[in-house]
């Protein structure tokens, strides 16, 4: 017992490694320890400066800098500019204009006098600004409806009347016996109601030219649109329907009374909705829909149905579906849609004749799992890649048809249908050149876990490679695209920020420094990216930590990433900063340590992506347990002793493991962790498991709480009690599980302050110090 209090205490507050004694309560502070990096940067209009986001002197928050050819450092920006750099500029046909909203007010920037110009401010707040095709038109939106604002008239018009509700009562009044006895005996009443008639009829003759109302009943209203010539606008109606959301309870409250939040929706066929995508043709102030029935497999049944003897009776009907905002080529002539199935299997590109209320379409992809992808967002409600290229007849999108997501072009006059990009890596981030015939693309090319910057022109499709260092760079073009700011990071050196030309193998100068000194006085390691291969064949990409052979003591750690469709076996910074920093601190004591990206991580392709589809646990699982085999087969690893953990999807499979093959590890660790997918969010579990009511048996094969009497290694469970994402209801109720099957070797630790992602360093250093003790204490030889 002794023995285990020294151990826990030394490891806690003093371990000397290499340069410096790592001590948990300092790393668990997270960046205030290693450094606030910068970020969100941005080019000034004029291109002369480059902003970003810092906070080198550790204070409250972040606050905007900025750097200049001819400064030795980056300048702390003051309020007023700081603001500036931060709006949404929209560029007009005059390059000496900008246009931008602040407040919900419109104004004018010119770059010559470098003044702004306030246009327009009421009371109520305008978005969604758009540049006409006409020079000086602009359109904005403004209490549900369209504007056109003309600067060169000086004029603003409203080009639509949307209402919601069902409008006034036009039914004719009800006829009464008091009435009919009015009429029949007073004349007055008589002559009343024949002027009412008279005016009536002739305020009808009289034309007005303001649009007349057109009333959206109960649907919620978005995605008001107009196209360039503002002749049309476009917009989507939602189906509104009383949702059930889960409740939060907060215990520490600033006056001490507890308070209930609604958090989320579950996952159920109840959240697939009826929408409408509507267009407002203004010459003939009219409302009318598009009927999408012809899309290609619009009637299709999803093949997982086939496994229940219910779907031999399925009516086929057309699938639910989501229309996004159009895109316009520059002059408004033609426009272009994404649709998305709302089961997220099926991805639809059209053309659309905004004046017949037609299209025709132009690519359908299908996926049997979910549609997704860099390019290609996992919700129904998300935006793709999608737009013109210069010559206004050429469109450019992403697919994965060949299993990585590439870039290609079609054009809507020939129909011809290009592939731009190709090879067993994805394009990751897509920006057209300013010439409207080129890209800026970052990829994956080199290695899965880089993030490389080239120039691609369309005409021969050759990429010109920029910036291709091990690492991940994060490229802000300036505005005459001389120039890049970028964020650079590599596996153990976190973020900077950097100025380089474009040009062909470019380098980087560096701007910032961020590190703090206690951060730079250990030596961190820089670990191995390796690959082995799961028992499917798969080749399996896995971070790992190796201890000195002297001090290795033959156990081993497995850490789990969260979120599902997440990368950590990288070659560049980790978001899992402070779990980086533990992993060294472990590999100080002799554990070695695997970090791996599993089936359904991102990066590898869409075979991968999908891995996990109808399986939650499945080979995402065994590739932590093909990771586990091969440090036994090439590490010496004992067997016996190996412990897991992980966070968010990292606890969920933790759970798994410990439940599901509980022989495979002497312990875990589970932080925030799923126990129950019926009880998590709609958009992320229904993608992977379909939903409860439809394919049931793919949940139940991937809850954990329906294995809880597996349970035979020890568990530590760890969880926010304010956890709005993985509500803290999760975890009681597989506690009350092991509860009544009268499991022992569990214990739950809760957090009352705590969201999903942990903010408190006391919080940090608590769960850490009792993970670290769950391993000290189960995987170490007494």
């Amino acid at each position: 017992m002794t023995r285990k209090i020294i151990l826990s205490f030394c490891v806690l507050f003093s371990i000397t490694v290499q340069s410096q004694a790592l001590k948990l309560k300092e790393i668990m502070k997270g960046n205030a320890f290693i450094g606030e990096q910068p970020e969100n940067q941005r080019w000034s209009l004029d291109g002369q400066k480059i902003y970003f986001d810092w906070n080198p002197n550790n204070e409250l928050g972040n606050r905007t800098y900025f750097w200049k050819n001819g400064l030795s450092k980056p300048e702390l920006a003051d309020q007023n500019e700081a603001a500036f750099s931060k709006l949404d500029f929209k560029k007009s046909s005059n390059p000496d204009l900008y246009y931008y909203v602040d407040k919900g007010r419109l104004f004018s920037y010119s770059l010559k006098t470098k003044k702004s110009k306030k246009l327009y401010q009421q009371s109520s707040p305008i978005s969604g600004l758009q540049i006409g095709a006409e020079a000086g038109v602009l359109y904005f939106r403004q209490n549900e409806n369209l504007f056109q604002f003309n600067s060169n008239e000086g004029s603003v018009i409203q080009l639509t009347n949307f209402r919601k509700g069902k409008g006034e009562d036009t039914s004719k009044e009800q006829e009464s016996f008091l009435k009919t006895q009015q009429k029949e005996l007073f004349q007055f009443v008589r002559d009343q109601d024949d002027l009412k008639k008279w005016n009536l009829a002739n305020s009808k003759a009289t034309k007005s030219d303001f649009p007349k109302p057109f009333y959206y009943g109960k649907y919620n209203f978005g995605s008001l649109k107009a196209n360039p010539k503002g002749s049309f606008a476009t917009f989507r109606l939602i189906q509104d329907v009383e949702r059930k959301n889960e409740k939060m309870e907060l215990f520490i409250t600033a006056d001490g009374y507890n308070e209930i939040e609604d958090t989320k929706e579950k996952v159920s066929t109840a959240n697939l909705l009826t929408t409408k995508f509507g267009i407002y043709n203004v010459a003939k102030d009219s409302v009318y829909f598009v009927n999408f029935s012809a899309l290609s497999h619009m009637q299709d049944v999803p093949k997982y149905l086939e496994s229940y003897e219910k779907s031999k009776t399925i009516e086929k009907k057309d699938k639910l579906i989501v229309v996004q905002e159009p895109m316009y080529n520059e002059s408004g002539s033609l426009a272009v849609a994404e649709i998305r199935s709302q089961d997220n299997k099926d991805r639809w590109i059209v053309s659309l004749n905004l004046e017949n209320g037609t299209f025709q379409e132009i690519e359908h992809q299908h996926d049997e799992a979910w549609i997704g992808g860099p390019g290609i967002p996992s919700n129904s409600y998300g935006r793709g890649t999608l737009g013109f290229l210069g010559d206004n007849e050429t469109i450019y999108f992403q697919s994965e048809v060949t299993g990585y997501s590439h870039l290609y072009s079609y054009n809507l006059r020939s129909k011809a249908k290009i592939q731009l990009t190709k090879g067993n890596w994805e394009v990751r981030n897509v920006t057209l050149a300013k010439d409207k015939k080129s890209f800026y693309l970052t990829t994956n090319t080199t290695h899965p876990g880089n993030r490389n910057f080239y120039k691609m022109d369309v005409s021969n499709a050759s990429m010109q490679p920029i910036l291709t260092k091990d690492g991940a760079n994060e490229v802000s073009l300036s505005p005459d695209e001389k120039t890049l700011a970028v964020r650079y990071s590599y596996k153990n050196k976190p973020w900077e920020m950097y100025f380089a030309t474009n040009k062909v193998n470019t380098s980087l100068k560096q701007i910032t420094n961020s590190t703090s000194h206690n951060f730079e006085a250990y030596a961190w390691r820089e670990p191995e990216v390796i690959t082995f291969k799961a028992q499917d064949g798969t080749d399996v990409h896995a971070r790992i930590y190796n201890p000195d052979t002297k001090n290795a003591n033959k156990a081993a750690i497995i850490f789990v990433h969260g979120a599902g469709y997440l990368q950590n076996a990288h070659n560049y910074w980790s978001s899992y900063h402070r779990e980086y920093m533990f992993h060294n601190l472990l590999t100080d004591l002799g554990y070695t340590v695997l970090d791996i990206d599993y089936r359904a991580s991102d990066g590898y392709g869409r075979d991968f992506r999908t891995g996990i589809y109808r399986f939650m646990g499945g080979k995402d699982l065994t590739d932590q347990i093909d990771g586990k085999n091969y440090l036994v087969k090439n590490l010496g690893i004992d067997n016996d002793r190996v412990g897991i953990y992980g966070g968010s999807y990292g606890g969920f499979i933790t759970l798994m493991g410990m439940l599901t093959t509980s022989k495979e590890f002497a312990s875990g660790a589970a932080l925030r962790s799923v126990t129950d997918w019926a009880h998590y969010n709609h958009g992320y579990t229904g993608n992977i498991l379909n939903f409860p009511e439809t394919d049931p048996d793919a949940y139940k094969k991937s809850l954990p709480i329906y294995f809880a009497d597996n349970l035979q290694g020890n568990l530590l469970m760890l969880h926010g009690m304010v956890d709005d994402n993985v509500e803290y209801k999760d975890i009681v109720r597989m506690s009350q599980r092991f509860i009544e099957l009268g499991k022992k070797n569990w214990s739950l630790s809760s957090f009352p302050v705590e969201a999903h992602g942990f903010k408190e360093t006391y919080s940090w250093v608590d769960e850490y110090s009792r993970i670290l003790d769950l391993f000290n204490n189960t995987l170490l030889k007494k």
